[in-house]
Order: C-alpha cells, then sequence, then structure tokens
C-alpha cells in the first residue's frame, strides 16, 4: 500500500496499477466513493496506460479526519501522489466531485496534465442541487449511510438499470453505501464550500478535455456538461445513453472507449509533435 501524507498529517492512500511503461492517468472518484469505483475500468485502461488511484481524504484506506474538508487541499493532495509516483505529467480522469478535483488540478497545476477527462461534474452550483446534497447531509448525519437508501440512490444509478437489475449491480453504489457517514458529510461540506468562481477559470484550460455525461445523469445534467465544454476551449463532449450519473459502472464498455480512444488520441499527437524535425535540423 502507498501513501503520501498531507500537510496536517493526514495520510492519502493510492494504488498504483497496469503498465508500467505506459503513459500515466491519475483516477478520481467522486463523492463517498474510494478507487474501487474504477473497478470495471482497472483492466482496460491498465492494459495500456500506469494508473494512479487515490483514495480520496475520509474514504479507502486514506484517512478519516473530522471535518471540514477543502477541496483545494484535496486537489494538493492528488498531485502529491503523482509526486511519490515521480509522475511529471499525467492524464486526469474525475468523475463527479472528482472531476471539480481535475478541473482544479488543470487550473492550478496546468504543467502536470497532459489531458483531462470530467465526467458526470460540473463547475458551479445551481440551488436545487445545493439544497440535495445538504439533505444528504443532513440525513447521513442523522441515520448513517442507510438514509440515502432507494431515493438518494435513483440520482447516482439511471431508472431503466435500476428497474432491471437493482442497486446491487451498480459497483459505484456498493462503493458508496460502504463509506463511513462522518467523512461524506465533510465531503459534502467541501463540496458546498467551493467558490463558484472556478467557472471563470475553467477557459483558462490549456490541456486537451474530454467531457463525457450520461443522457439520464439528473446530478449533474446535460447542461452541466455543455457548460464545460463551451468554457473550455477545444473541448470534445460525449454523451452516453443509457447512463446515468454512474456511467462508468452502468456503461463501463462505452465509457472505456471513449476515454481511451480521447487519451490515446492525446498520446498519439504528443509522439507526432515530438517526433517533428527542429526548424534548426531542417535547415541544417
Amino acid at each position: 500500500m502507498a501513501f503520501v501524507t498531507a500537510s496536517d498529517g493526514v495520510r492519502i492512500h493510492y494504488d498504483v496499477a497496469g503498465r508500467r511503461n505506459g503513459t500515466p492517468v491519475l483516477m478520481i472518484q467522486g463523492l463517498g466513493a474510494d478507487n474501487r469505483g474504477w473497478a470495471l475500468q482497472r483492466i482496460p485502461f491498465g492494459r495500456r496506460h500506469r494508473l494512479v488511484l487515490p483514495d480520496n481524504r475520509g474514504v479507502g484506506s486514506s484517512d478519516k479526519p473530522d471535518g471540514p474538508y477543502d477541496l483545494m487541499q484535496m486537489a494538493t493532495e492528488l498531485v502529491a501522489c503523482l509526486d511519490a509516483e515521480g509522475i511529471d505529467r499525467a492524464h486526469v480522469v474525475g468523475a463527479s466531485m472528482g472531476g471539480v478535483l481535475a478541473q482544479i488540478i488543470g487550473v492550478t497545476y496546468p504543467e502536470r496534465v497532459r489531458s483531462l477527462t470530467l465526467a458526470c461534474t460540473a463547475c458551479r452550483h445551481h440551488e436545487w442541487r445545493r439544497e440535495l446534497l445538504e439533505e444528504w447531509a443532513e440525513a447521513v448525519g442523522r441515520r448513517g449511510m442507510s438514509a440515502l437508501g432507494d431515493e438518494g440512490l435513483q440520482w447516482l444509478i439511471g431508472s431503466r438499470l435500476q428497474r432491471r437489475f437493482g442497486v446491487l449491480i451498480n459497483v459505484l453504489a456498493r462503493v458508496v453505501l460502504q463509506s463511513p457517514p462522518e467523512p461524506f458529510v465533510a465531503q459534502i461540506g467541501a463540496i458546498l464550500s467551493m467558490s463558484d468562481e472556478m467557472r471563470e477559470q475553467v477557459p483558462h484550460i490549456g490541456a486537451p478535455t474530454l467531457v463525457i455525461t450520461g443522457a439520464q445523469d439528473s446530478l449533474t445534467p446535460m447542461g452541466d456538461a455543455e457548460e464545460l465544454a463551451e468554457l473550455i476551449p477545444g473541448a470534445k463532449l460525449v454523451l452516453l445513453s443509457g447512463a446515468a450519473h454512474g456511467l462508468m459502472a452502468e456503461a463501463p464498455n462505452a465509457f472505456n472507449a471513449a476515454v481511451l480512444d480521447f487519451i490515446d488520441s492525446v498520446d498519439r499527437a504528443e509522439r507526432e509533435r515530438d517526433a517533428e524535425p527542429t526548424a534548426e535540423a531542417a535547415s541544417a
């Protein structure tokens, strides 16, 4: 098990998997989820890439201190995982809250980013979503993770999948339900305290960016994805039909194909640029 230590002494756990000589990919999960939420990505991504899979502060094998938590600090902790592995630049894949952390890394540490994949995420608050998260925090704080119940999980799982298979088919939902309640509430607090000024910063992202979302996502609807794609220069937008907020678990084949194709196109473009002769060599 690998760990880095944050500035306040909190230990952040991360796994390393995949091809050691592959281009590195930092994979960041969302609210209440640890790196097991990437279970359906580990093998297909790992065949081509070196994966760094952190557990955010408060989940998995990372320490679970009392709140408050701060997304800016959490993003710094993720970059520290790259430092510990001697990785200068990585493709950054973030889902939901992890997508916000990926945006922070893209804005604050642009030199560390080969590309960004922003899945089921947003760059600002909506009042209805703020109220929903406040309700979740209050309910989980009083009654534990079971308070999310079927009603809460409907925001994470598409209605079609839920009707056919129920909650147990969704690996991401199982991971979230197993998370401890206090850090879950602290992570919600970090999300709610994040300023909407991030929206003003994302147009400065220079890395190639893929925005990907599910057509049935009700927690971060299509409008959020469209806004990100419009704000980030050159961003590509992909919509997965039939998938909701947990698209990497609900539509893993389509998600994996879209993200891997995007990452491979960025790597290919970098190799082609590196192979181009310099002006001095061409004139020699």
